[in-house]
């Protein structure tokens, strides 16, 4: 099969595109005009395009391509970021790139698009593909609506929802964790208890693989998530286990801690860090999608890649 994949410059697509390839399959990698030239195998294509938030033509990456992974987005979550820039990056440029694949008779579109589709950054229940989707955000608006387009086209299509992706070269709040963990100083943070499902990102790329071949994945909406949950105490004890030390964690009230961040302009860092946001990967794993190990596992292997 023959592949293109948007966005292999990123975090995702410089471990999905040597996958993908390792599979069998011929790998077209589209990136943006400017960015790294990412190392990839030698017998993936490389090619470029312009920003999406400008009108691409998408016609000639798509041309001999029998599927379509697309990644490129804009995954950064907060402050700073128009709202239109959302839309015209993660919405519009979707639906641009799915019309071209349908014109060009594509037999599968793979969107990966976000939890936060589905969810605002916490939820007070265990999320399936059942719920109604309600995004709080311009990024998980922008992921709808281009889910929502999708669903109304004739192409088959795939959407997989994972949430927060982790592994080597990872950017963000998790590797803010990551430097936690690494750090030699007791962390006040053993009374965060609070579950949050998070994925490993060799079980996206199993994922990804899985909605390119398998035929009943076709209209399809999936959670992609590890099959436990975690907390910030667990995370962090399962990173310093990997580094081969004592977790180090100290009970700190989550009220007094909380204050602390207040005063120190990082307040929302510890809802990120802490607020529940558990997903369930179940249909995927009725379906035939076989998850990798536990979170806890899967941290401590990472620290030790990364010690």
């Amino acid at each position: 099969m023959r592949v293109l994949v948007t966005g292999a410059n990123g975090f995702v697509g410089r471990a999905l595109v040597p996958a993908l390839t390792s599979r069998g399959h011929q790998v077209r990698a589209t990136t943006r005009y400017g960015s790294t030239t990412p190392q990839m195998p030698l017998s993936v294509e490389l090619q470029y395009h312009g920003d999406l938030k400008d009108d691409i033509e998408w016609a000639h990456l798509v041309a001999g391509c029998d599927a379509v992974v697309h990644l490129a987005s804009i995954a950064h979550v907060g402050p700073g970021v128009p709202a239109d820039l959302y839309d015209r990056v993660n919405h519009r440029a979707t639906v641009s790139l799915a019309q071209a694949a349908q014109d060009a008779g594509v037999s599968r579109f793979v969107f990966v698009s976000s939890i936060r589709a589905q969810s605002g950054p916490t939820s007070d229940h265990t999320l399936t593909e059942t719920d109604e989707p309600r995004p709080t955000e311009p990024y998980g608006i922008s992921k709808l609506a281009a889910e929502n387009a999708l669903r109304a086209m004739t192409l088959p299509g795939v959407i997989l929802r994972p949430t927060l992706v982790y592994g080597p070269g990872v950017k963000g709040n998790f590797a803010a964790l990551l430097r936690y963990a690494r750090s030699r100083l007791p962390l006040p943070f053993g009374a965060l208890k609070k579950q949050r499902s998070l994925l490993n990102i060799d079980g996206l790329v199993q994922a990804i693989a899985f909605a390119l071949q398998n035929p009943k994945a076709v209209g399809q909406t999936y959670i992609v998530a590890d099959p436990s949950p975690a907390s910030v105490a667990q995370m962090i004890e399962a990173l310093r286990f990997g580094l081969g030390r004592q977790h180090g964690l100290l009970y700190v009230p989550r009220g007094l801690l909380r204050a602390a961040l207040t005063i120190i302009g990082k307040r929302a860092a510890l809802d990120r860090l802490d607020g529940q946001l558990i997903a369930s990967p179940a249909k995927l794993i009725k379906a035939g999608w076989k998850p990798p190990a536990d979170t806890a596992t899967s941290l401590t292997a990472l620290a030790k890649l990364l010690s």
